[in-house]
């Protein structure tokens, strides 16, 4: 096992890497830009190494930087959360060649499946259904041929997308050169890359995601299932586990995430993203090659440590358990508490908390940086917290929740709780019948 590793992230995630490391016997050390100096991940490192002012272009985005923390500090692997440079195969590359471990994927794995339109093809390849598309297209001409093989409406999607960027639905040829343009900027803007593919919109999906874990050599092993079906323009706000489909359906999903796995060889933690429509019939989405935001509510049920797991991969002992020895028991919710004004079209709201008490009881899991005095920069993403609720059902879990969410105290910042807390109270939500429309459709 490691006895340093050095974490490329900040907030809620570097603090869940640090407590992880910490029960490994590990040292931590943890990169940080000017803005961040006060974040709790930074006070309660081994060692802090600023790497930058706030912008993550300078800091968190900055390679060089990075590189040279890790080999100041005598690190011998570099943890890069999700995010940032979590999914770049280039970032990946570059610590192997300073004799770094990079904690994920090999670099390979992160550009074969990492690329949204390729990781179409692989999926084909390994007997993975998808649903039709195509592969990246030139310009707006192909773009009618292709939309009018595969029929409207279909979705843009952006090759090096995620985080739903890049993303648009397109209903008519009317709206299609509009939208390829739109989707193009906000590729180029988000991902240095404004390449686009098309596939035909499944309209009324539910989103599940199957979480894997591979030993690099041929070996993987599955964690079941999240939904994550609740979203609001592509990006997931709410999260759980099992889902409410049957086990009929979900059997052969979990099944084909494994297969897509085991025929890259993966390494490490996964998840194979997947849209099943109303008659149960399922598509592959995409593969994300780094550990997800909800991987909180995969922990409550299955009682895994799955950052721990990343480092005894990475370490190279291996998975620790094998697929029959992994079960489920309960029902989990996260809901990610976000530092917006959801009466105003979910506006960032930075700021200083001025008066904080996360609630607690039997079942409830808090992952937060942030405390009482803290000030929230403006110049990232505004999650602030996950809260998780774990009970033996899902009936029991909603309750447990919403309790929960009733007994959090953040003073001095908007949040997006109110949001949260109406979601629970839908009847709609509360009996199952949640798709990825269920925030426009039911709530806005």
């Amino acid at each position: 096992m490691f006895k340093k590793i050095l974490i490329a992230n900040r907030g809620e995630v570097a603090l869940r890497i640090l407590r992880a490391a910490r029960e490994l016997g590990i040292q931590v050390v943890v990169a940080y830009s000017q803005s961040d100096e006060s974040s709790l991940p930074v006070l309660l490192a081994d060692e802090a190494i600023c790497i930058g002012p706030a912008p993550a272009s300078k800091s968190y985005l900055n390679v060089r930087n990075l590189l040279s923390a890790a080999i100041l500090t005598g690190a011998e692997a570099i943890h890069p959360g999700y995010g940032f440079l979590a999914e770049n195969a280039e970032f990946a590359q570059k610590c192997e060649e300073h004799n770094l471990v990079f904690i994920g994927p090999r670099p390979e794995s992160i550009s074969q499946i990492g690329d949204k339109a390729n990781a179409r093809r692989l999926a084909l390849q390994a007997g993975v259904s998808v649903a039709p598309g195509s592969d990246p297209f030139a310009g707006i001409e192909e773009a009618y041929s292709i939309a009018e093989s595969i029929g409207y409406p279909v979705m843009l999607k952006a090759s090096a997308g995620g985080g739903g960027r890049g993303m648009r639905v397109v209903h008519s040829p009317s709206d299609l050169r509009r939208q390829v343009q739109r989707a193009q900027e906000e590729a180029r803007a988000s991902f240095g890359n404004p390449e686009l593919y098309m596939e035909r919109l499944i309209e009324e999906p539910k989103h599940v995601e199957i979480q894997v874990f591979g030993d690099g050599q041929g070996e993987v092993v599955h964690f079941f299932e999240r939904d994550c079906s609740i979203q609001r323009r592509y990006q997931k706000v709410l999260e759980e586990a099992p889902s409410t489909l049957s086990a009929e359906v979900l059997s052969p999903v979990a099944k084909a995430a494994v297969r897509l796995a085991h025929y890259v060889k993966y390494r490490g933690a996964g998840t194979c993203e997947f849209l099943i429509d109303r008659e149960g019939r399922f598509y592959f989405s995409e593969m994300n090659t780094r550990i997800q935001v909800e991987h909180p509510v995969t922990e409550m049920v299955t009682g895994f440590d799955l950052v721990q797991e990343q480092f005894r991969v990475a370490a190279g002992l291996g998975l620790s358990l094998k697929q029959g020895q992994i079960k489920t028991s309960g029902h989990a919710i996260e809901v990610r508490v976000n530092a917006e004004d959801p009466d105003s079209d979910f506006r960032p709201c930075p700021g200083t908390i001025t008066d904080l008490h996360w609630p607690g009881g039997p079942g409830i899991r808090v992952d937060s940086h942030v405390y009482a005095g803290y000030r929230i920069p403006p110049d990232y993403d505004s999650l602030i917290a996950k809260i998780i609720a774990w009970a033996p059902t899902r009936d029991e879990a909603i309750p447990r929740l919403r309790r929960a969410l009733e007994e959090t105290v953040i003073d001095g910042v908007k949040t997006s709780i109110p949001f949260h807390l109406r979601v629970l109270d839908n009847a709609f939500y509360q009996r199952g019948a949640i798709f990825t429309d269920f925030v426009g459709r039911r709530m806005e």
